[in-house]
């Protein structure tokens, strides 16, 4: 895959390219992609994601051959990284290593985050087919699309006490 050689700009709840995925399935969310694999020859993606769904997440999976970063712009999460759990809240970082099993969830009614995934791997399809959804999921759809994409569910999703 080859690089990008200009610079790249995306403006302020833009999407690099101009499209904001909708997500309707597991949670409600609104992702923008903001570094494409495309620019970075497949070693970096990088997304703003709006969640619109206080108590969400996603199950509990691992990225075999990823690293991800979750930087909180706004809002409070609750993140599970192996066996420990981190509360993040806006201006925190989380770094997630491959094969790590993990899990967020949503503290706050509304939340934001950049997420960073390196390198890039298959992230922007598999929001694309996620955003296609147009009614929750079986557990079965949400493990194969995740297998699909070079991801593994091995648990549920977070929940409050």
């Amino acid at each position: 895959m080859a690089r990008t050689t200009k610079g790249v700009k995306v403006n302020a709840a833009g999407s690099r390219n101009g499209v904001s995925l909708e997500m309707k399935g597991v949670t409600r969310n609104t992702l923008d992609l903001k570094v494409s694999p495309e620019d970075t020859g497949g070693e970096l993606a990088i997304f703003e994601q709006t969640g619109h769904t206080p108590h969400g997440g996603p199950p509990l999976h691992i990225h075999p051959f990823q690293d991800e970063i979750f930087y909180v712009l706004q809002g409070e999460y609750l993140f599970q990284v192996g066996d420990e759990q981190y509360e993040l809240k806006t201006g925190d970082t989380i770094f997630l290593p491959r094969q790590v099993p993990h899990a967020f969830i949503q503290l706050s009614d509304e939340g934001k985050v950049l997420v960073i995934y390196q390198p890039a791997g298959k992230m922007e399809a598999f929001f694309r087919k996620t955003a296609a959804w147009t009614s929750p999921p079986s557990a079965e759809e949400i493990a194969r699309t995740f297998a699909e994409n070079d991801m593994h569910v091995v648990g549920p999703p977070l929940r409050l006490n």
